[in-house]
């Protein structure tokens, strides 16, 4: 089944340009040039639609790319899932970084080449697909319950508040549990490209998963802080 992308750019060349090379790379896309035109084309989804990935600009004319991508992350579930991958013409890596921690999957500065988008989108679809064999899609670890299918996460059967990026730093370190792994392992296994300097926020992304999961944040029991090398998600928990 051909996947679907969902274009939301307000610069019309631009967009056409960008649909067309996408299409002959075998991908559907639908262009919104505002970021309501798009909630509106997702709200569709309810009615039998059908959309893989949002490519979003993070300037638009009447919603920002944040906010949009803010009320994205708040449709019904399903809707809310779907991938998200942010463009962006600022320079100011702190946008990057708002971005991820409302839930974008992967982001691409202005001006790009259209082989590296279509490598990124590649890529977000890929992770979002890749489903775990039936029986290992949940992931417990005492009262901690990770579902990989529904991407959710609960601790005592409380739904715990994680963006879909900081999910996917958590799966990645649960799935290697009581292996130490570094900053620029961890960021590679989920973003699957070199890192830039800002990606050192990896410490706000997790301080922020154990102030979800962890009885006390300020003395951890699941995420572990290895000094001067990375991260280690606990075997033996409550």
């Amino acid at each position: 089944m051909t996947q679907q992308l969902l274009l939301i750019e307000d610069d019309a060349r631009l967009a056409a340009m960008v649909g067309q090379y996408l299409e002959q790379s075998g991908f559907t896309v639908s262009i919104a040039g505002d970021g309501q035109s798009g909630l509106d084309m997702l709200a569709n989804l309810a009615k039998g639609a059908s959309i893989d990935l949002v490519i979003l600009d993070l300037m638009l004319p009447d919603i920002d790319g944040l906010e949009v991508c803010r009320r994205i992350r708040a449709l019904p579930t399903g809707v809310a899932q779907v991938a998200v991958l942010m463009l962006t013409a600022k320079g100011d890596a702190m946008d990057r970084i708002i971005g991820l921690e409302i839930g974008a999957d992967d982001y691409l500065p202005k001006p790009f080449e259209p082989r590296e988008l279509l490598a990124r989108i590649r890529a977000v679809l890929r992770r979002k697909g890749d489903s775990p064999a039936s029986g290992n899609a949940i992931l417990r670890f005492g009262s901690l319950e990770i579902d990989r299918d529904a991407r959710s996460v609960s601790v005592g059967g409380a739904p715990c508040d994680l963006t879909s990026y900081q999910f996917d730093l958590l799966v990645t370190l649960a799935e290697r549990a009581g292996r130490v792994l570094t900053r620029d392992q961890i960021m590679e296994t989920v973003r699957g490209r070199e890192l830039d300097a800002f990606d050192r926020s990896i410490d706000v992304h997790m301080g922020r998963i154990r102030a979800a999961i962890e009885v006390d944040p300020k003395a951890p029991k699941r995420i572990l802080t290895v000094r001067g090398v990375g991260y280690v998600f606990a075997r033996q928990q409550d």
